[in-house]
């Protein structure tokens, strides 16, 4: 692991030169049991505040819509970035109609976001019944040429397009000039995120880290925490 301290005070040093980027879920909200009951807290919305006034670029790129995250998240002067990058992606519009018909699928908790469709089965009374029920559902999306991907209880349906978390971190870099940032996540989505920094001249990467953290989560971070409280701590030092 890095030196966190060094790499957090590079940042803090010349913040107009730098960025700081994070999910939601999981990482400034805490994981619920269904997406809509998730919040985020008001000490992570005055943090949010305070960097929008002082970094070059704060942003939020989630797994939900762009709108979805303004609203959850609540803070004017973030760049909000949808779909864990998709909404960046034009050419992922064309597969709005394949993906309309997995939204129709016959599972209790379905959330269709128009360019990804996902399963949750966190509240299933037999998860991994529920688990397996979906590996069918995995199958007949990549026979209709969609991607499928698993995260923290989640099945996710998205186009085949060269677009995800790190093409978002990448883009949102290029457009503002900067080669400092910060990102942090929980999930599987966010390693791209990670892979998104490379080639700055200050990264640094923040694990939100639980028993339900992907494989090379922990192995890919610079700072781990143990909860979006915890990482409510490392932006009071930005």
């Amino acid at each position: 692991m890095a030196d966190a301290q060094g790499l957090l005070s590079a940042l803090a040093r010349d913040p107009a030169r730098a960025a700081v980027m994070l999910d939601v879920d999981g990482t400034l909200a805490p994981i619920v049991a269904r997406p809509e009951l998730a919040e985020v807290p008001e000490d992570a919305r005055v943090e949010l505040r305070r960097l929008v006034g002082r970094y070059g670029l704060v942003a939020c790129i989630s797994g939900r819509t762009g709108a979805d995250a303004y609203r959850l998240v609540g803070v004017d002067g973030i760049a909000y970035v949808g779909v864990h990058g998709l909404e960046l992606a034009p050419d992922a519009d064309a597969w709005r109609a394949p993906l309309r018909a997995f939204a129709d699928v016959d599972w209790p908790w379905v959330e269709d976001k128009g360019l990804t469709v996902a399963f949750h089965w966190r509240e299933a009374p037999d998860e991994d019944a529920a688990r397996a029920e979906l590996e069918s559902v995995a199958d007949r999306a990549r026979a209709s040429g969609l991607e499928a991907r698993w995260g923290r209880k989640v099945l996710e349906l998205r186009p085949p397009v060269d677009a995800d978390k790190g093409t978002a971190v990448r883009t949102l870099l290029a457009e503002h000039g900067l080669r400092r940032a910060l990102y942090a996540g929980d999930d599987t989505t966010d390693l791209d995120a990670f892979r998104g920094l490379e080639g700055c001249e200050v990264a640094v990467r923040i694990a939100v880290a639980s028993a339900e953290s992907p494989t090379g989560l922990r192995e890919a971070a610079d700072v781990i925490v143990a909860s979006p409280a915890e990482l409510v701590e490392i932006l009071r030092v930005l």
